[in-house]
């Protein structure tokens, strides 16, 4: 199997590492950088449990080759708190009860993300269409969203 040495800035930090070039990104992630919160849940792109931020848009990690992410910014769930603070996304969602088993999660808080620095003031419909990618088989979505929407609110 061929490898390639792929650069890439994850979570801000430079990364350097040899890949097969047929290598899922969620699979580099999740198994070389150790980055488990991205999941893999149907593993053809349906469910969204892979969503991860590339230079700002959200991706599915299961349908995208990490070769293809040289010189490219990956930002993960692990990114997402810093100096030991959770994101306003992640408190939403731990306030406002958007988190149930929690698979689907840091998915949801990236697409959600993605959405966020786009658009600060989203409708619900925006939040709709965001997330629609990402399926929750926990919940009927309205505490997410209402997480969603609280992460907006919130001037932090």
């Amino acid at each position: 199997m061929a490898k390639s040495v792929l650069r890439l800035t994850l979570n801000d930090q430079p990364r350097e590492d040899a890949v097969a070039d047929n290598t899922l990104l969620v699979d580099y992630l999740r198994e070389v950088t150790r980055a488990t919160g991205t999941k893999m849940g149907c593993d053809g792109g349906e469910c969204g449990a892979c969503t991860v931020l590339i230079d700002g848009q959200p991706r599915l990690s299961c349908l995208t080759l990490a070769a293809s992410c040289t010189g490219k910014h990956i930002e993960t769930i692990e990114g997402q708190a810093k100096n030991g603070r959770l994101s306003r996304l992640q408190k939403a969602f731990h306030e406002h009860l958007g988190a149930q088993c929690g698979y689907c999660t840091p998915g949801m808080i990236m697409a959600a993300e993605g959405l966020l620095r786009v658009n600060p003031k989203p409708t619900d419909q925006d939040i709709k269409e965001a997330l629609g990618g990402n399926i929750c088989r926990c919940t009927g979505y309205v505490k997410i969203i209402e997480s969603v929407r609280a992460a907006a609110e919130d001037p932090a």
